[in-house]
């Protein structure tokens, strides 16, 4: 039996107390307790001894070797030295015991056998087939104990293998990690594959490796890309090689209630306390600031909002995202995103005539580090927001904020006032697959608003802070995903499904980055889905959304094939 690399393992390392060599002196092939399986380094015949290569010969009999000081290898009451000489039980043994091979170890068949009490025997009349017969390891009483299975040994190419872990610990210390080596889902290419598992406590005791071999051969049950289709948890990447050649679907305006987005991200690094950006709404908006600390001292990002009413004025907090302090930017908008979406509301301030607060502070802000946060608000009146980057020791207050200047844009950023910051999209979907494109400037348009501060008519390129609110009709049955367009993206959306809904990390680790592995996004359930969708800042655009056909439901109404066990 042969792993994936080529090397001998064995078929399950708990199935017998003692372990049974059968092999030929200068024959690649052996027996290892009725297996076949085949030497890396196979025995020789020198000067009438058998020899046996030491650690590969220790691994097959589940032995550890010991290694000491100046190079040497002990393995049960045997030790050799570099070069060559051999101990056993500390008496010297005769010259031609053990040799150097090839950079490789050998020992004397029968001193191996003295050493581990085990029995050395020959297994046919020529002397040259031996058998050796050694009693498996009794290990460390207080290791914990790596065990797993599987559903079965023989797989089909593509198909899901499940695994049941069942490690345990002797005293019922608590398992704390887990190391597997070959592991997967599913295997696509036909073969041998082994697959082993370790185990750690937390007394910081490891186990023993644990391995069980697989089989996959005959016909293909499912592709790279159908696994995934299938068996892929939301976040997931997968493999989409054809994802840049699927036809473009019309994603059709609809009438809906919508509101402003006042975004500030320029200057982007400011580097003295001040203003920088400021306008006047009344009723709903949504507020998306990106700043990062360039004042060379601790600061603060604030949002105050002025009554400029003669009577009160009433500011409540829809919902509200941030994001501070990080100086990582991918982190930005993901982490915004997913608190703005649990969000279920905020608290309400009511401002008397001229009176100003904060409806929003920023953690204190280090050197370098920075703040994004996302807030929609709905006012009673007319209100002056003012977005103001302020060095530690200014409070946040009208009068500080009329004493302090208006800071210049960088040139390089957006600022301004866009109104129309919800879009209401329909989609029917017939053939699949399918892509929607959003944020490409062409099929999808930027949003155009107007830098208040200026006068002047800015354009938001990525359409940072829009909420696409996408209604796809025909989804029963399909597969969602986003695939990347330019660049690095790192996400959320919040799926609607009938009576479920789900705000989905994306990717669920790292970053998506690659057009050609989408992430899978959800498997609609419902005729309908509705999608909310927020472009996330720090992250590129464009994005396309691809719809699949998750598979073929059979009678019970499951996926044909579909295995859904999960231990």
């Amino acid at each position: 039996m042969l792993s994936a690399a080529g090397g001998p393992t064995l078929a399950a390392t708990v199935t017998a107390g003692s372990v049974q060599l059968t092999f030929t002196v200068d024959a690649p092939d052996l027996n290892v307790n009725g297996d076949a399986a085949r030497w890396q380094a196979p025995p020789r015949l020198i000067g009438g001894r058998a020899l046996l290569p030491l650690r590969e010969t220790a691994a097959l009999l589940g032995r550890p070797v010991q290694v000491g000081g100046a190079g040497q290898l002990g393995v049960g009451r045997v030790a050799v030295a570099p070069d060559g000489s051999a101990s056993l039980a500390g008496v010297p043994q005769p010259a031609g015991t053990a040799l150097i091979l090839d950079g490789v170890p050998y020992l004397s068949a029968r001193t191996l056998a003295d050493a581990l009490d085990a029995n050395l025997s020959a297994a046919d009349d020529t002397g040259r087939t031996l058998t050796l017969t050694a009693l498996r390891d009794g290990g460390n009483p207080l290791a914990p104990q790596a065990r797993f299975s599987t559903d079965k040994v023989v797989y089909a190419p593509g198909e899901r293998v499940v695994y049941t872990e069942y490690a345990y610990d002797p005293d019922g210390a608590d398992i704390t990690s887990r190391k597997w080596a070959g592991r997967q889902d599913a295997f696509f290419q036909p073969g041998t594959y082994t697959v082993g598992l370790s185990v750690t406590n937390n007394r910081g005791l490891s186990s023993k490796p644990f391995a069980r071999t697989i089989t996959v051969q005959g016909a293909p049950l499912d592709s790279p890309l159908t696994y995934a289709l299938k068996y892929a948890a939301p976040g997931d990447r997968f493999p989409d090689a054809q994802v840049l050649n699927y036809p473009s679907v019309a994603a059709v305006p609809v009438a809906g209630t919508s509101f402003p987005l006042i975004f500030s991200d320029s200057p982007e690094v400011p580097t003295q306390s001040g203003v920088l950006y400021q306008d006047t709404v009344s009723g709903p908006v949504r507020l998306l600031g990106y700043h990062l600390n360039g004042l060379g001292k601790p600061a603060r990002l604030y949002v105050l909002a002025r009554n400029i009413e003669d009577r009160a004025v009433e500011v409540r907090t829809l919902r509200q995202g941030e994001t501070a302090p990080t100086r990582i930017e991918g982190l930005l908008g993901q982490v915004t995103l997913l608190d703005y979406f649990a969000s279920t509301g905020g608290p309400t301030l009511t401002l008397a005539p001229g009176q100003a607060a904060a409806v929003y502070a920023s953690p204190t802000l280090g050197v370098g580090s920075g703040a994004n946060m996302m807030q929609d608000l709905t006012a009673s009146g007319r209100v002056e927001l003012t977005f103001l980057m302020l060095e530690d020791g200014l409070p946040p207050s009208a009068q500080v904020s009329q004493q302090l200047p208006y800071l210049q844009p960088d040139g390089k950023h957006v600022r301004g006032t866009f109104p129309g910051a919800v879009r209401h999209l329909r989609v029917n979907l017939t053939t699949l697959p399918a892509r929607i494109v959003i944020g490409d400037g062409q099929l999808d348009p930027a949003i155009d608003g107007t830098d208040k501060l200026t006068g002047q008519p800015v354009r938001l390129s990525g359409n940072y802070g829009v909420l696409y609110d996408l209604e796809v009709n025909g989804a029963a049955g399909t597969a969602v995903a986003l695939s990347p367009r330019g660049g690095l993206y790192r996400g959320a959306m919040n799926v609607q499904d009938g009576p479920l809904s789900q705000t989905i990390k994306l990717p669920r680790n790292g970053n998506a980055i690659k057009p050609q592995e989408p992430v899978l996004l959800w498997r609609a359930g419902s005729d309908r889905l509705n999608i909310d969708f927020i472009p996330a800042s720090g992250s590129n655009l464009p994005i396309s959304l691809v719809f699949y056909r998750a598979g073929k439901a059979g009678a019970s109404g499951v996926m044909d094939g579909l295995k859904t066990y999960q231990p």
